[in-house]
């Protein structure tokens, strides 16, 4: 771990294994850190605060960038390291790394630009402005299925605003982030800007309900979420949540159904599913719905499974044994509920695929809008299918989950895109394309897809609070006993 500046060994007796989901090989043991080991790291994130805090932000700035050059210096490794982590795709990861280091570059030029503004005030002898300032502490914890993308989209604002971090990754993905860990020396923050502590519940707990924090940031589970407000609501401290999504993709019959297709597999089967913006709900305009879940179980039988790490794999394993159980479950209740299995929805069969924790792709069509398979995510490589036949009814289907993260729309028709735009209960709308991401665009989601953005320059709000200053200019002494209008 990275407490202080300093590295800190597992307390014995305290480890984790992390094991390599294709395979099932150890890489490694982590600390399970102590109710102590996470204090410690709060105390050193409170104690370099001031300094950091007053750091012009031309420095902050230039430090990011450092971060983002040793970044993609160490790209390939990076990459490499999380595909093991996680099973998620070599070419997937190594986006990742060029996106976090995007995600740096992008905040280091925001650092020196946190501006407040002056207020004309009914009385010429009051002049009034307000600064904007950082909170302080910040608690970073992200989840295990894209640790470098969601720690740059935490880590950055947060340091370009001024605040230190004390960062908790997955206990079943932490390795990229401990090598930030290096990557964060080495690129000259001072000590307790940056710590990193790992391990499970306990130190969770204790990070979380820690009352020095001025934010948390999380990224998981809508359960956890609710448990990290529930605990910060008691300590008066902000939240930011980015949970789950069950997100509509939309095919209107005037779509290009060819791309349409793609973007719909791209949607649910890149990443293995594995990703809150997932497209698991595709919702088909009737007069083509007969030829699109065609074309998508055939191109869905196509797909190659196998190592992560090599080329020309398309779909890798879930990133565990008990998460593939619990995808598992939820095939055998879409089964259940009535769904048509349309392909997959079994493990593969091969001997050189048997260790892994691998699904096939798996396509339900005719679900039910009110079963599991249509309102609960699922996390894995599972795509539901859903007619529509009228504009206003895609709508209503789309916004009929509690969720509301992301939505796709597929149409030529520009009023239409709008329109149906204007009305999606989602945090980001795309058209004509789907899971593209830009640094400077902001992200985030209502209902129980969480609030508060990351990315764009909404990001940096969320790390800053507001002071207003009053200065009255006249130098007159005024009765203490009538409040000044």
């Amino acid at each position: 771990m990275l407490v202080g500046g300093e590295r800190i060994a597992p307390t014995p007796g305290r480890v984790i294994d992390v094991t390599n989901p294709f395979d099932g090989r150890l890489l490694a043991q982590i600390a399970d850190a102590t109710t102590a080991q996470v204090s410690d790291a709060v105390g050193a994130a409170e104690r370099a605060a001031p300094s950091w805090r007053a750091l012009p932000g031309v420095e902050r700035g230039r430090l990011l960038s450092r971060l983002a050059d040793l970044i993609e210096a160490r790209a390939e490794p990076l990459a490499r390291l999380e595909t093991s982590d996680n099973g998620k795709l070599l070419s997937e990861t190594r986006v990742q790394a060029a996106f976090a280091a995007r995600n740096y570059r992008f905040f280091a030029g925001y650092a020196d630009k946190i501006y407040g503004h002056t207020i004309p005030l009914d009385s010429p002898s009051l002049f009034d402005y307000t600064t904007r300032e950082p909170v302080g502490v910040a608690a970073l914890i992200t989840a295990w299925n894209s640790p470098m993308q969601l720690l740059a989209n935490k880590l950055a604002p947060a340091l370009a605003a001024g605040c230190t971090v004390v960062v908790k990754p997955s206990e079943v993905a932490p390795l990229t982030t401990l090598a930030m860990a290096g990557l964060v020396r080495e690129a000259g923050f001072p000590p307790g800007v940056v710590n990193i502590v790992t391990g499970g519940a306990e130190a969770g707990a204790a990070l979380t309900t820690d009352p020095r924090l001025g934010r948390i940031s999380f990224t998981g589970s809508v359960r956890t979420g609710q448990a990290i407000a529930a605990a910060a609501a008691r300590t008066l401290v902000p939240v930011t949540l980015e949970l789950g999504g069950k997100s509509p993709n939309i095919v209107f019959d005037d779509a290009d159904l060819d791309r349409a297709v793609v973007g719909a597999l791209a949607g649910i089967f890149a990443a293995g599913g594995q990703t809150c913006i997932a497209g698991s709900r595709l919702l088909v305009q009737r007069s083509c719905y007969d030829r699109v879940v065609g074309e998508l179980v055939r191109r869905a039988e196509d797909i190659v499974l196998g190592d992560p790490a090599a080329e020309g794999t398309q779909l890798g394993p879930l990133a565990g044994q008990a998460h593939l159980d619990r995808v598992l479950a939820m095939v055998d209740a879409g089964r259940a509920s009535g769904a048509t299995l349309r392909t997959g929805g079994t493990r593969p069969d091969e001997p050189a695929l048997a260790q892994g924790c691998f699904l096939r792709p798996t396509v339900f069509s005719d679900v039910d809008p009110a079963a599991e398979l249509a309102q609960e995510e699922i996390f894995g490589p599972v795509l539901s299918v859903l007619p529509f036949d009228t504009e206003d009814e895609a709508i209503a289907l789309a916004n009929g989950t509690e969720y509301g993260l992301a939505s796709g729309i597929w149409t030529r028709d520009l009023a239409r895109a709008h329109r149906v735009a204007r009305e999606l209960v989602a945090g980001t709308v795309w058209v004509n394309t789907y899971r593209t991401s830009a640094a400077q665009a902001p992200f985030g989601g209502v209902r129980r897809s969480g609030y508060g953005r990351e990315r764009g320059l909404e990001a940096v709000d969320e790390y800053l609070r507001t002071k207003n200053v009053m200065i009255e200019l006249s130098g007159d002494i005024r009765d203490p006993f009538v409040m000044q209008a």
